[in-house]
C-alpha cells in the first residue's frame, strides 16, 4: 500500500506543503487525504488517532506524527531532501518535535498572499484518496 499523508485541509501552509511534496515525489509514491475528509477521518479513527494540528503519515500500517512523519516523508523524496531527512533523525525527537510545534503554531501566518487554496492540478488530484484503501 502506498504511504498516505493526512494533512489539515483548513491550512494554506499544509496545502502548499502537499504541493511541495508532490513535486519532489518523483515516484508518485504518496497519496493524500485531508484530515477533515470522510477518508481522512476514517483513517484517523482506524489508527485510533485524534484529528489535530499535525501531519500524519501512514506507512506500512504504522502511524507517524510531527517530526517523525516529516522526516519519513523526506526519506522518500529526491536528493537533497533524502539526505537531509536522514541527518534529521540524528537530532533527538524532543528537540525535533519542539521545532515542529513552533512551526505548527505559526503556520497560519506563514502564507498570507491568498485567502483560499487553489485547486490541485489533475495529476496531483489523482493522488488524493476518494475512498479508503483496502
Amino acid at each position: 500500500m502506498s504511504p498516505i499523508i493526512l494533512f489539515d485541509g483548513d491550512c494554506l501552509f499544509c496545502h502548499a506543503s502537499v504541493h511541495w511534496i508532490a513535486v519532489r515525489d518523483r515516484k508518485a509514491a504518496f497519496r493524500f487525504a485531508s484530515q477533515q475528509s470522510a477518508v481522512g477521518r476514517a483513517l484517523l479513527e482506524r489508527g485510533n488517532m485524534p484529528a489535530g494540528d499535525t501531519v500524519v503519515l501512514i506507512e506500512d500500517g504504522c502511524y507517524y506524527v510531527k517530526s517523525d512523519a516529516v522526516l519519513r516523508i523526506g526519506r522518500r523524496l529526491a536528493w537533497p531532501w533524502k539526505g537531509l531527512a536522514a541527518a534529521g533523525f540524528l537530532v533527538p525527537r524532543p528537540f525535533r518535535d519542539f521545532v515542529y510545534d513552533q512551526i505548527a503554531v505559526r503556520r497560519h501566518r506563514l502564507i498570507r498572499r491568498q485567502n483560499r487554496c487553489p485547486l490541485p492540478l489533475p495529476e496531483l488530484r489523482a493522488r488524493f484518496l476518494d475512498e479508503l484503501p483496502r
